[in-house]
């Protein structure tokens, strides 16, 4: 798959004409886009069809945690949206994932719709092993095996793949194999900054590790030159 198919640019935006700049922009460089809980919040449904509209794919990033019928039913919608791929956290449990995976299979089937890539969410990229153990409450583990656990239960309930920090996917891929995607948030070109992301890498190392795709923000989106960033990154990613 080219590097430009592999690039998500996170559309974390405050307006929808912010929005429509950054996709004319990037037209013809970058083909899929994530809406996340911000820009879903404000927008509504309208954003995807924005994307749409303008010729983009869209990863739908509201990771769905809650009970198994509710997300079942959110997975309904979503299959409706026509978006690219959507997920949900693997911490909501093993019938969620199943139910939701279920409801989505069965809504495309039945409406004539390609189904979405369903992916879980293991541990958040501004998890640290501290915020593991004393916070979530997760003692005894390291990252990586809980991450592998996670993974391990989302290829249980026939989920697509998994939303991983760049840390973790060589332990990902080596557990589940090629046909596993890994979509990677936390990627950062070289000279950029953290913000509030903890376990981050550079493009060519998430790819190298074995990513399928890669998430873009902020270095993108707030560079003077969208286009000139996102091509730099490709560039990476290639390299």
């Amino acid at each position: 798959m080219p590097a430009r198919e592999r690039l998500i640019v996170a559309l974390d935006v405050d307006s929808e004409k912010e929005a429509e700049r950054l996709l004319d922009a990037l037209k013809g460089i970058v083909r899929i886009f994530k809406i996340g809980s911000q820009p879903f919040t404000a927008f509504g449904p309208k954003i995807v069809d924005i994307v749409h509209k303008k010729g983009g794919k869209v990863f739908l990033d509201l990771k769905y945690h809650d009970i198994p019928d509710t997300v079942a039913r959110a997975a309904r919608e979503a299959t409706r949206l026509g978006v690219f791929m959507f997920n949900v956290h693997s911490l909501g449990g093993m019938e969620m994932m199943k139910k939701c995976f279920e409801a989505s299979s069965e809504t495309a089937e039945k409406e004539g719709l390609q189904r979405p890539k369903i992916l879980a969410v293991t541990l958040l990229t501004s998890i640290t092993p501290e915020i593991l153990q004393n916070e979530i409450g997760i003692k005894g583990k390291g990252m990586e095996d809980e991450v592998r656990r996670l993974a391990a239960l989302a290829a249980e309930a026939h989920l697509d793949g998994v939303v991983s920090s760049p840390q973790e996917i060589r332990v990902i891929r080596e557990a589940r194999g090629k046909g596993f995607l890994i979509v990677t948030p936390g990627v950062r070109p070289a000279g950029s900054q953290m913000d509030d992301q903890k376990r981050i890498s550079a493009p060519k190392e998430a790819i190298k590790a074995g990513a399928d795709y890669i998430v873009v923000g902020r270095p993108i989106i707030m560079a003077n030159d969208p286009a000139k960033a996102a091509e730099e990154i490709i560039k990476e990613m290639e390299g």
